[in-house]
């Protein structure tokens, strides 16, 4: 139903939509109307045919970048610190885990799976209005264990004679950030995940919130076990993000694709009393263009 799509799949089905329209009248003009007009010697066309023809390649072209190649996000919040920050704007493959339609989300030619430490942009599973970017932790079969803000995997075991056992995920103290929440500073760790290093922030002055937690039918609070066909997703940020721990796991149909640069980072610092409208940046951050790890 249309009053569940969110932004984006609101814009891909107009798009989706004025592509097939100019299309058709594309393709009538084309191979019906044209060859009439040759008939009688009339040059010249109708101004809405002949705008509708120049419309479609660009649609057409449109369409296909966005559904099938790279979309654009912009990243809101501060659940992705120190890897992503709010005013970052990123590409993010959407062949990365399949071709999919553009409106329905079925995949038509699968290319691939997350694996643990992508960054992905999915459906939120509970809003399905809006999108999130979280970070893999957990693959379908994983157990994931969240406890005292210390994180531990058991891999699936996926038929080997001796199964993996859960073991703390590698950190490392970095040091005081400039990252606040409340006036606290946050503390920031680096942090091997699988094959991937990357920074994570916690928040000293924050206890954990287990008693927030999704709790899975069958398991103690603060452990999950991911069933077939799902993700368990996290914010780099981990004390502020609202993600697999309190909502449970993101299936894979609600897949966007994977984040894997930035190409634009603007700043909205503007001073309490500025006439500057606060929707327009400021300022510009080269330093944060480039790939995202």
């Amino acid at each position: 139903m249309l009053s569940v799509f969110n932004a984006a799949e609101m814009f891909s089905l107009i798009l989706t939509l004025a592509t097939l329209i100019t299309g058709i009248v594309f393709a009538l003009d084309k191979f019906v109307w044209q060859p009439k007009r040759e008939e009688v010697k009339e040059e010249s066309t109708s101004g809405w045919v002949a705008q509708a023809r120049s419309m479609f390649p660009v649609l057409f072209a449109i369409l296909i970048i966005r559904s099938f190649v790279i979309e654009p996000f912009q990243i809101p919040s501060g659940s992705m610190q120190p890897t992503l920050v709010p005013g970052d704007f990123i590409g993010v493959e959407k062949f990365a885990y399949g071709l999919r339609d553009p409106i329905f989300h079925k995949t038509l030619i699968p290319t691939g799976k997350p694996q643990r430490g992508d960054i992905t942009v999915f459906i939120d599973p509970s809003n399905p209005k809006i999108d999130l970017i979280k970070r893999v932790v957990g693959l379908p079969g994983d157990t994931i264990i969240y406890q005292n803000k210390t994180l531990y995997i058991k891999p699936a075991c996926n038929g080997q004679k001796v199964c993996p056992v859960a073991q703390e995920i590698p950190k490392q103290y970095v040091g005081l950030t400039n990252f606040k929440e409340l006036g606290t500073q946050l503390n920031e760790y680096k942090e091997e995940l699988g094959k991937v290093t990357h920074h994570i922030l916690r928040d000293p002055a924050l206890p954990e919130q287990i008693n927030r937690y999704y709790q899975q039918p069958g398991q103690p609070m603060g452990v999950w076990v991911v069933p077939k066909g799902h993700y368990f997703a996290m914010g780099d940020n981990r004390d502020n993000s609202l993600d697999s721990r309190y909502w449970g796991f993101m299936p894979e149909q609600n897949l966007v694709g994977k984040a894997t640069f930035i190409w634009i980072s603007f700043t909205f610092n503007h001073n309490p009393d500025s006439m500057w409208p606060h929707w327009l940046p400021n300022g510009v951050r080269f330093n944060r263009i480039g790939s995202i790890h």
